[in-house]
């Protein structure tokens, strides 16, 4: 059987690094917001080129912080919209309608899965405040079209990077650098994956920064002084270490991801799968590596008899969701195929050669 993804075996290789944290951890007696958390704030603003990173529990707190920091500030009010992927995971749409915003989705690319930036600008009104575009699988959405538009509205751009840590756009600026403000998740699954939940913020704004980390802190400035009613939503000290040792071998697991994926797209010829297009530039990591095919239910019974794991990502499009009835009377043909017919192969820096070879040979004989 080969694993859709083997998280132990990713994680292996830093035992003997997250055995020592841990008991520098245990020996330090401090285990929340301490030196660990602080520390990866800093590497991983430096690794994302942002001035601020502020960690948080999870990816979904990270987005809600943001916007919440955005109406502490004035940018933002209640009932404000926010134009965000008909085709993301619900999280991101659950993060504005927590910040008490409304989300306003727009159609998807089918061959980026991204935004179609043609259609953006049909969904702004005056009541516009953000676009959030979403890093879908890795890859960076189209940020120049998007800045483009967000100049010409003044609208604020929040990346939602949880699938994008370390893609690199044209610019040569990374995923949590290309807006105003990104959140990242560092769920165990991600590129760069905790040993639980985890998330961040980063952004080149001070006081955007200073109010997440008051809010994050159950809005507190100094300890026992609460100046809005914030949330518990803190990284913890010992993700942060393990985080801040699986940091340094990031490019190098992206580079790998890139390497597989390119291997895919070259071999994987079978005219009933559709690809996605690469060329190997640095803005796509491959958190994810997503096929489309006509009859995915059949095309699944194929790799499970075959021992190939598989997901799907996924499988119900946010607007038909039932935690969402506001949106049911909505229609994105292309979001719907999408949910449809996408399957999610294999992908990880630690699949073999070998592996990957057997896979290529399982989706050609489909």
């Amino acid at each position: 059987m080969i694993p859709f993804l083997d998280l132990h075996k990713i994680n292996a290789r830093f035992e003997g690094e997250f055995k020592n944290s841990f008991k520098d951890f245990l020996d330090s007696g401090y285990y929340i917001l301490g030196n660990q958390v602080t520390r990866f704030e800093s590497l991983f603003s430096d690794y994302c080129g942002t001035k601020h990173c502020v960690g948080v529990a999870n990816g979904l707190d990270a987005l809600r912080l943001i916007l919440e920091g955005y109406k502490h500030l004035g940018n933002m009010k209640t009932g404000d919209e926010v134009i965000v992927a008909s085709n993301t995971f619900i999280a991101t749409i659950i993060a504005i309608k927590q910040a008490g915003l409304t989300p306003i989705l727009a159609e998807a690319d089918a061959e980026t899965f991204n935004f179609d930036v043609d259609k953006l600008p049909t969904y702004i009104t005056k009541k516009t405040k953000a676009i959030m575009p979403v890093h879908l699988y890795g890859q960076i959405a189209n940020m120049d079209t998007i800045q483009a538009l967000a100049g010409l509205h003044d609208l604020l751009v929040i990346e939602d990077a949880a699938q994008a840590h370390g893609a690199e756009y044209l610019n040569k600026k990374k995923a949590g650098n290309l807006g105003d403000a990104a959140g990242f998740s560092f769920y165990p699954s991600k590129n760069l994956g905790a040993l639980g939940d985890g998330g961040a913020v980063t952004t080149n704004n001070d006081a955007l920064a200073k109010a997440i980390k008051m809010f994050r802190n159950y809005g507190t400035s100094t300890k026992y002084v609460n100046e809005v009613l914030g949330l518990n939503s803190r990284l913890d000290e010992i993700q942060a270490a393990f985080l801040s040792i699986k940091l340094t071998s990031l490019d190098a697991d992206n580079s790998r991801r890139q390497k597989i994926a390119l291997r895919y797209i070259a071999e994987i010829t079978n005219p009933k799968i559709t690809m996605p297009k690469y060329k190997g530039t640095p803005d796509h990591v491959f958190h994810l590596f997503v096929v489309q095919v006509d009859d995915r239910a059949s095309f699944i019974a194929h790799l499970t008899e075959n021992k190939v794991g598989h997901l799907i990502h996924y499988p119900i499009a946010p607007h038909q969701q039932k935690a969402l009835p506001e949106l049911k009377d909505l229609s994105f043909p292309v979001a719907e195929d999408l949910h449809n017919h996408v399957v999610s192969i294999p992908m990880s820096p630690v699949m073999t050669e070998d592996q990957v070879s057997e896979i290529i040979a399982v989706i050609n004989r489909y």
